[in-house]
């Protein structure tokens, strides 16, 4: 048997790499091993929530596995045959079930099925919850994927208890994703919640968020707030300009001691950054379609480019060969261009 070899430290070397390389092991059938995961981080090796992006691949492509254990350096997948099923992954902490989705919706995406996740739906370093479901599920729509998300509780960081189940239909037509240039804006829109705090928390994050957005543009903005119950407090915003081409999309977390007018506006002038660039693709949505694209074909250009999307590049040339045209510098501007589709 003939092994993908992955080294899990290259270029921006976290657990990105180990959830694009599993996912397309399962799309692929072939067998990966990962050596030097996570090798230049503080504490290296894999942590719970990329262990739980693992095991729900396993489950779902009925897959051998070696090395799959906490703090594990070298990881074995040898993948069975896939076939849709129902995958639960209940993640004990506040560890992020966008990032597990990250690794699920790939492979997925070949095979239909449904999925139940527990975890954190809001917590730092990991897209939101809402992004997901608004600006990338919206994007992966246009390529022809449909798959839909539903948050049923919230969950924060550090007692995580948050619920999202979702379904993917088998992705039967590919279609190409050519996403340049914005040439105008249909509207800003966004979701602001807060989980045990006051109604006013979701409400200021909105108002201000709004307030900052309507200082440049005058198109309409409509951001919906929530207030929910869930095992611990937190709140955020996601708000997301709608154009002609795609969603850009903007978050922000509010913290202990963090005003919610902070919040809002760290959310709305992060969203407005990418706007400048008139780049059609976020820096975030960027990296996150780079496993699609490979199958779907296209050319995008991205508001930044990222060492995520740069090593995500990496692992699925590793798979399908010479399938990309990166053009630009890390930290600026740039487009993707698919140069050679690749089929399963």
């Amino acid at each position: 048997m003939g092994w993908v070899e992955i080294d899990g430290s290259y270029g921006e070397g976290g657990g990105q790499i180990l959830r694009t390389a599993v996912a397309l092991s399962v799309i692929t059938g072939k067998a990966v091993r990962i050596t030097r995961i996570r090798a230049n981080r503080p504490n290296p090796g894999l942590r719970p929530q990329h262990l739980h992006g693992i095991l729900a691949l396993k489950e779902l492509s009925g897959a051998r596995v070696n090395g799959a254990q906490v703090g594990s350096t070298k990881l074995e997948f040898i993948p069975g045959k896939s076939r849709p099923r129902h995958i639960r992954v209940p993640i004990k902490t506040a560890g992020s079930i966008t990032l597990v989705l990250q690794a699920l919706l790939p492979a997925m995406a070949f095979v239909g099925g449904s999925f139940e996740v527990t975890g954190g739906t809001d917590v730092p370093w990991s897209p939101p919850v809402d992004y997901l479901k608004h600006v990338t599920l919206h994007a992966l729509k246009r390529m022809g994927l449909n798959a839909d998300i539903e948050v049923k509780r919230r969950g924060h960081y550090p007692r995580g208890g948050g619920l999202v189940v979702g379904e993917v239909k088998p992705w039967e037509k590919k279609r190409p994703l050519v996403a340049l240039e914005w040439e105008r804006i249909e509207r800003f829109a966004g979701i602001s919640h807060a989980t045990n705090l006051p109604a006013h928390v979701a409400e200021r994050q909105a108002k201000a968020a709004e307030e900052r957005i309507r200082e440049l543009y005058n198109v309409p903005v409509e951001i919906e707030t929530e207030v929910s119950r869930s095992l611990g407090p937190g709140s955020g915003i996601v708000v997301w300009a709608e154009t002609d081409k795609l969603r850009l999309g903007g978050d922000a977390l509010g913290k202990r001691g963090k005003p919610a007018e902070v919040v809002g506006r760290e959310a709305a002038d992060e969203l407005l950054e990418a706007l400048t660039t008139r780049a059609a693709v976020d820096r975030f949505l960027g990296d996150q379609l780079i496993p699609f694209l490979a199958f779907a074909g296209g050319e995008i250009k991205v508001a930044e480019i990222t060492n995520h999307l740069i090593t995500n590049v990496w692992v699925v040339e590793r798979f399908l060969g010479k399938v990309f045209e990166v053009e630009g510098e890390i930290g600026a501007p740039g487009t993707v261009r698919v140069i050679r589709k690749a089929e399963v």
